[in-house]
């Protein structure tokens, strides 16, 4: 059997891999100045390190308040199971929520009025 601290590890880099992804995604616009050439930076000092670090911080809690839940009521390899799919599903969440604020946020870069 995999250690939990393993797991959580994994987790962590996939979640802020998944973050990079969609910081990526979503800031180009406001980073390569599509209006005028006029550029965010904000998006490298505010969004960036929410969606790498905050990403996966929530994650990591999602995991762990799952397991510790189900610590009475479910066998080791359940709670593994279940925490695991909380934790995939917190990831997707978070990465559409992301991407939904991203969209917003360089709104003015790629369609001005």
């Amino acid at each position: 059997m995999v250690p939990p601290g393993a797991v959580g590890c994994l987790l962590a880099v996939l979640a802020a891999a998944v973050g990079f992804g969609v910081w990526r995604h979503g800031a180009g616009p406001g980073l390569r100045g599509a209006f005028e050439g006029e550029r965010d930076l904000t998006l490298l000092y505010v969004e960036l390190p929410m969606l790498l670090f905050g990403l996966p911080a929530l994650t990591l809690g999602t995991w762990r308040l799952t397991d510790s839940f189900l610590h009475h009521r479910a066998g080791p390899a359940a709670r593994a199971v279940w925490s695991t799919v909380a934790a995939a599903v917190a990831v997707g969440l978070l990465a559409w929520a992301g991407l939904v604020w991203l969209n917003a946020r360089v709104a003015p870069f790629t369609h001005p009025e």
